[in-house]
Formats: structure tokens, sequence, C-alpha cells
């Protein structure tokens, strides 16, 4: 290795500047660590700059146009609607922008040191860092690798970025397309879906599993299947694409594909592939260091260690729920256990999760299935949104609220699908963290009218006490 300048000495040398990276970076400050975080692009990463913020806003302005041509059912004369594109795409930048300018200020804040540049694990505690000037180099007790993913494309399909796109062209369009198919209905591809299907695009979406969402609980599926097919937009599942036939027309793209044995074609403007994002475990030294590697993704022990001593990762990189609050936790975690502090480590069944479609789809913990296959011989309450009195008064009344408790009657599993249902995770996430028990939620009193009304009820309904239904 030629001669390099340690830059910074630090107690812990952050790779990747993201929700996981910059949060994990944070808690080290605050535990009296001297922090490095080395940041080849702006912090705040995918999810800030690419993902769930940006997403969250057009989500949000897909939101209030569904709800002002809704109000015109509601006593109100709306007319003229228009969806100000241009505008929105300001708003979402701004939005960023701002909390760009957050994130800087908490590195300066808690005197996180923040280098420039793309770094790469080169053992002995040591971090190069290629600035695009020079190379430095970081050396700290312990690294933490947080490089995060990207968009997973389809083998075999060649990403062109205008007429097949991935979510980040999508998000950097400067109109919605008039048409779109999309491949792949997990969370990215519904989310999309509802969206641009407010703002008037024609959708298709083509899911090669059974069902759309199809790592949340089946009936959560089958709300949001009903509800797309209602608002029309076409539904494929159990459909397979057919890569090597996809080919670009005058106008768009054709994508073929085969659902049971009926063989099919949809003709689009542009191609999302939803497919999944893939870990960025390239180029930054794992294979030099033996650091161990299944499938794509880093491999860690409960507290985040990698096969390499004083190595950790977090979120993304390492799989399983990839998820930016996931990624926080994991940091948290990771970093309390470097300073000895006691922390439980993060386990897919504490990590709440939110869709951002329209209705919306929150849950945590066990699906129903999940909870029989342990042998835990669930109890299941569900209460219908339209028999809540705000979600009448909303005028949205499509979903439920389900909850799953084990035979000893500790909640281990809910799950929700209804309006602005992902501001509930918070009360979800106390209640099966704690595996709190049935027996003391029926004494929780709930405001009314409230959306979290159909939560209590969904408690009672699990030993047939519900009281409005």
């Amino acid at each position: 290795m030629s001669e390099v300048t340690i830059i910074h000495e630090a107690d812990l040398a952050v790779l990747g500047g993201g929700t996981g990276g910059y949060v994990a970076a944070i808690r080290a400050a605050q535990l009296g660590l001297r922090v490095a975080v080395i940041e080849q692009d702006k912090l705040g990463g995918t999810c800030l700059h690419r993902g769930c913020v940006p997403t969250k806003v057009l989500a949000h302005a897909a939101d209030l146009l569904a709800a002002a041509r809704r109000a015109t059912t509601e006593g109100w004369a709306a007319g003229g609607l228009a969806v100000d594109y241009a505008g929105l795409q300001r708003r979402k930048d701004d939005v960023v922008a701002g909390l760009h300018r957050g994130v800087q200020y908490l590195m300066k804040k808690n005197q996180i040191t923040v280098v420039g540049g793309r770094g790469r694990l080169a053992g002995g505690g040591l971090v190069l860092v290629d600035t695009g000037r020079d190379q430095q180099a970081v050396r700290a007790r312990n690294v933490l690798v947080a490089t995060g993913s990207r968009p997973k494309g389809l083998p075999g399909l060649h990403i062109d970025h205008e007429h097949i796109i991935t979510s980040d062209d999508l998000l950097a369009r400067p109109t919605p397309p008039r048409s779109a198919v999309i491949v792949g209905a997990g969370a990215i591809g519904v989310e999309f879906a509802s969206i641009l299907n407010d703002f008037g695009t024609d959708v298709t979406l083509v899911e090669v599993l059974p069902r759309v969402l199809p790592l949340e609980d089946e009936e959560v599926s089958r709300e949001i299947d009903r509800a797309f097919r209602r608002r029309g937009i076409k539904v494929f599942t159990g459909a397979r694409v057919d890569i090597g036939g996809i080919v670009l027309t005058d106008t768009g793209v054709q994508v073929p594909f085969t659902q049971g044995d009926k063989a099919q074609a949809v003709t689009a403007e542009v191609c999302l592939v939803a497919t999944g994002r893939a870990a960025n475990v390239e180029d930054i030294g794992l294979e030099e260091l033996d650091i161990r590697v299944e499938r794509g993704f880093i491999v860690t022990d409960e507290h985040q260690r990698t096969s390499h001593p004083d190595i950790y990762a977090i979120g993304d990189v390492t799989g399983g729920l990839l998820l930016a609050h996931a990624a926080a936790a994991q940091g948290v975690h990771a970093v309390e256990f470097m300073a000895g502090v006691e922390s439980p480590p993060v386990t897919p069944e504490r990590v709440p999760r939110g869709t951002y479609c329209r209705p919306q789809v929150a849950s945590i913990g066990l699906t129903e299935a999940q909870a029989a296959e342990r042998g835990l011989e669930p109890a299941v309450g569900r209460f219908p949104f339209r028999a809540n009195s705000k979600a009448q008064v909303r005028g949205e009344v499509e979903g439920l609220a389900k909850v799953v408790a084990g035979a000893d009657g500790r909640v281990v599993g809910i799950h929700l699908v209804g309006p602005e249902v992902t501001e509930l995770l918070g009360e979800m996430s106390v209640i099966v963290s704690a595996r709190l028990p049935l027996g003391d939620l029926a004494w929780a009193i709930h405001a009314h009218p409230t959306l979290t009304e159909a939560l209590h009820e969904a408690f009672l309904a699990c030993g047939g006490e519900a009281v409005h239904i």
C-alpha cells in the first residue's frame, strides 16, 4: 500500500452517511466516541435523496389530489383540478434540501468529522478514502459499514433510464408518464402504482408471486388488490415477465408476460422495474478482508458484527428488512454494543413496516400464517374501517385492522389497511415490542372519533368482545 495521510484518528469510522450511518454516528458521539463519517455523495443517503422522503412528497400530493376529487361528493364544488408537476418537483427538492441541511448541522453539532469521498476497508482499522483529488485515510478502533443499496434490475434486461427505468429515474422525471407497466408489486411497486394512478397515469402492475405485497399478511394483500382494481389499476399476479421479449416501441416499451397458461403483453410509455434492491458491497474491501457475504448481503450476528473483528455492518447492506428506520435502530444498537451499553438487538419482529399507497398499509410482527407456523395457536381479531366513525367522516372506509395474539394472550402482530394508518405504527410498535397482553389493551381508552378506535376494537375482537360489529 502506498503512503497515505491519516487525516483523522477515531474510535469509530462509519462508511456511509445514509440514515443508518449518520444516526449511528450521532449516537456514538453522544456516548463520547470520536467519530468520522465517510460519504461519497450526500449525507442522508438514498432515503433522503432518492427514496423515502421524495417519494412521500409525491404520495402526499397524490393523497391531496384524491381528497380534492372526493370532496365533490362531500358537499364541495371543486372543479378544474390540475397537477402542477413542475411545482411539485420543486416542492420535493425544497423538502429534501432542507432536511439535508439539517443532517449537516447535526454532524457539526455533535462534532462528527465528515470526509467526502469513496471509502474502502483496508484492515487494521484503516479506511482509505479516494477524495477525487488524493487518497487519504481514517484510522479507527471500530468500523461500521453502512453503504446501503441501489435499485436492482432484472438479469438480461438493459435499463436505458428513459423507457425502462428504476425508481430513481421515475423520481427525476419532469412529468409523470402517460402509461406505465410496473414489474414487481412489493412496497416500491405498489407505492408508485398508487401515486401514478392518482396523477392520471394508466398503470399496469405485474407480480410473479401469487399476490401483491407478498411479505404482508394475506388479508392485507387482498384488501390492496381489491382497492387497486376499484381504482382502475390493472393487477396481474402469478405473472412471469418474458425478459427477452421486452422491446422498445415508437412510443415506449412492450412488456410480454405469462399468467397461468395465458400469454399477453402490455405496451406503455415506461416500464418501471421495482423488483427489489441490491446491496452496495462492491469495491469496498470486503473480499480482501474475507468478510462473509451471502446472496449479495453482508452477514452479521445479532449485534451487527461481521466475520471480521471490529468491523460491523448495518442497514440495507445486510439484507433483511431494507428500511431506513431498521438501519437506524441497528446502528444505535451496534454502537451501544461497542460502548458496552446494554440494549436489545434489532429483530425483524420489532421493525414496523409502512407502505404509502392509498389506502395505506401498516404492520409489525408476525402475520397470522407465521404465528400458526410457529405453533402459537393464534387468536385473531378484525375490525373494518367501514365501521369506524372517523373513517366515515373522512370518506375513506376501505380496509381493516387485524390483531394477531398468541395462545398466551399477548399480541405478536398487528396489520392495518386504511387511511393514514402508518401514523398508528408508534402505538403498534410499543404493543408488539413489549408483547402486551390483550387484557391490558382492552382497558386502554381510545378517543372518539379517531381512527385508532379501529385498533382498539380489533383487540376486543380477539376475544369476541368487539362492540361496534
